[in-house]
């Protein structure tokens, strides 16, 4: 990331699986030492002590980012034990899907819960510690949905639209403390959320080909991107290469949404 990055520390919500484990892995590679965050203590433990025993420095710390409480406990913790957060990345995300018709209260009010409250409520923690040392650099992993209407996901597109604005709107705020607030809005990748998607053997051919029916083009490149690769575009906009780059949402779809 940059000549300095083996003393700087990041935080990194859903950091059991996916996308959030791959960026804790990307970070762990360029010397940052990782606080990784999720509600799944079992399987955080587990995906810490695989970076641990590839050498990468990482911690533990479960924590439920829907409660404000957990969420500036597990701030405080990273704090205390890794050290003064120089990076924010908002990976925790869950996906429920229906038609906005018949979509249940629960299912909607858990997905505002993870995607866009749980996103306010680990950034509020984490900035308000980094602003008076006038440095650090967020990153919200949002989706292309987030911009794209798609058919059965109206909770989600909602939610990640709420996430993408709320960063934005922070990083206007906390700019002239020099702290950096972006998204990446990752289209179809390689995760337990994208298979759970998927039904029988023809889901990963439509999500390449597309599908009329659903007014959803294809992948241009012809393929799912890794979580290795959307964690790419995390580290790059946490680094100190993008530092003239703030509110700014980068897409990683492989050109599903047509670079609209």
């Amino acid at each position: 990331m940059d000549h300095s990055s083996h003393s700087r520390v990041a935080l990194v919500t859903g950091a059991a699986g996916g996308i959030g484990a791959a960026v804790a892995r990307a970070l762990g590679q360029h010397g940052v030492r990782v606080a990784a965050v999720d509600r799944d203590a079992s399987r955080l433990a587990a995906a810490v002590e695989k970076l641990t025993a590839d050498g990468l420095a990482a911690t533990a710390i479960p924590a439920d980012v829907t409660s404000a409480a957990d969420a500036g406990r597990a701030v405080d913790r990273a704090e205390e034990v890794v050290g003064p957060l120089d990076y924010l990345v908002n990976a925790a995300g869950v996906l429920r899907l229906g038609e906005a018709r018949a979509l249940g209260d629960t299912d909607w009010a858990e997905t505002f819960a993870v995607n866009a409250t749980g996103v306010f409520n680990v950034s509020r923690a984490a900035v308000q510690r980094m602003v008076p040392r006038s440095r650090g650099a967020v990153v919200t992993v949002a989706s292309n949905a987030a911009s794209t209407p798609r058919t059965g996901m109206a909770a989600y597109c909602a939610s990640k639209a709420a996430a993408t604005m709320f960063t934005k709107c922070l990083g206007l705020e906390v700019a002239a403390y020099g702290i950096r607030c972006n998204v990446v809005a990752p289209g179809s990748t390689d995760t337990p959320m994208l298979r759970d998607m998927w039904h029988d053997e023809t889901g990963p051919r439509a999500t390449l080909d597309g599908r009329l029916d659903q007014y959803r083009v294809g992948i241009p490149l012809g393929k799912i991107a890794t979580p290795a690769e959307v964690a790419e575009a995390v580290v790059f906009l946490l680094s100190d290469r993008a530092s003239h780059i703030t509110m700014h949402d980068l897409t990683v779809d492989g050109g599903a949404t047509l670079g609209v």
